[in-house]
């Protein structure tokens, strides 16, 4: 990690909540929280001003919602892309698609703890995209790859690599990952960074887009 600690805005309309996720935060040495908003379009203000590493979205804000904030701190007409984390009550597969196509680079659902909000965070300076594992596979039935891209095969990879991308599929963080193989979670994230660059893909909620589409996880009856 670098020296510089990762700097966190949060946009949530609930005072409680922003709390909490700041104690959690600056209980990091590589985080630290620079600013707060109640409300989208305020949000949108300080990261134009602020400037943060990652933005900590909820959705139903007033003002400006958290798809929206999103949509222009990171999509394709922001002028200055931000990293935009969604934590949500809310799992709405719409909620889902639409933060996503919007630029999100994570979903996480609020009950699904400290932990998965740090490595969140993480994964969205990584580059990564980190999807809270009650939501993935559901998600990741339906989710597609880019058009015209064309699909390598299972076979492209190592008999190591597909295990890891079923895991993937399943929800799985680079942790759980890790110790479901007993290896370290460095060794689990080179091999991700393998398989994204066998498969031609952007982060793990393309990989595991790849193993639904290409029947290495079959669907659900």
């Amino acid at each position: 990690m670098s020296g510089t600690p990762t700097r966190i805005l949060l946009a949530d309309d609930q005072d409680d909540v922003r709390s909490g996720f700041r104690l959690v935060l600056d209980s990091q040495p590589d985080m630290t929280v620079i600013g707060e908003a109640a409300d989208g379009a305020t949000a949108l203000d300080l990261a134009r001003h602020l400037r943060p590493d990652v933005v900590l979205a909820d959705i139903r804000m007033p003002r400006l919602d958290g798809l929206e904030l999103t949509r222009l701190l990171a999509g394709p007409q922001a002028t200055r892309p931000t990293r935009v984390v969604v934590v949500t009550t809310f799992d709405l597969d719409d909620y889902v698609h639409t933060a996503l196509r919007n630029g999100a680079c994570g979903f996480l659902l609020k009950r699904s703890g400290p932990a998965l909000l740090i490595e969140g965070v993480r994964a969205a300076m990584a580059g990564d995209a980190l999807i809270s594992p009650q939501i993935t596979v559901r998600l990741l039935r339906r989710l597609s790859l880019p058009p015209a891209r064309p699909h390598p095969t299972p076979d492209t990879l190592t008999d190591r690599e597909r295990e890891i991308v079923r895991l993937v599929a399943r929800g799985s963080t680079n942790q759980e990952i890790a110790a479901e193989l007993v290896i370290s979670p460095g060794t689990a994230k080179t091999h991700l960074a393998n398989i994204q660059s066998k498969l031609k893909v952007r982060n793990r909620v393309e990989i595991a887009a790849w193993a639904w589409q290409t029947g290495l996880i079959p669907p659900a009856p």
